[in-house]
């Protein structure tokens, strides 16, 4: 195995945030019941949510909103600190803050566990959101639909 060179950094400071993030919210599943684990969940994602600053905060509520009127299985849920909705605990779609990770937009996408597979062999996993139109709602719907099919 070859020693990492002198000039690898490691992990960026966001990278190692997200790390930090995801072993909490591990630990925080691990001690809770199961009874109120999915209200939890979903207390913990509107709060971060609610935490985001605007646009970011606007899109990621809309979005909260489409997926689950579109795949109420879905269970919300952290996932590095940001929103996510999985299925039997496999996440499946996600949101990602542009202006947490200091992007110039917001991602919105889909994990190998969503059903998006196309006879083409190419299709999209993740999307740039800097602003929700109709149109866009429509196709995160539609997409959301397909994923849990």
């Amino acid at each position: 195995m070859t020693p990492l060179s002198s000039t690898s950094k490691g992990f960026s400071e966001r990278e190692r945030a997200a790390m930090k993030a995801r072993a909490a919210e591990l630990k925080k599943e691990a001690g809770r019941g199961r009874g109120n684990k999915a209200a939890a969940d979903e207390a913990a994602l509107l709060a971060k949510i609610g935490e985001m600053s605007e646009p970011d905060r606007a899109v990621a509520e809309r979005i909260h909103a489409i997926v689950t009127a579109n795949a109420p299985e879905l269970s919300p849920k952290l996932w590095y600190g940001q929103p996510a909705y999985a299925r039997k605990g496999k996440v499946v779609c996600f949101f990602r803050s542009g202006q947490v990770d200091k992007e110039r937009y917001s991602t919105f996408g889909f994990n190998p566990e969503a059903k998006l597979d196309d006879d083409s062999g190419l299709w999209a996993t993740s999307f740039a959101v800097a602003e929700l139109s109709d149109e866009a709602e429509e196709t995160i719907a539609a997409l959301v639909k397909k994923a849990v099919s």
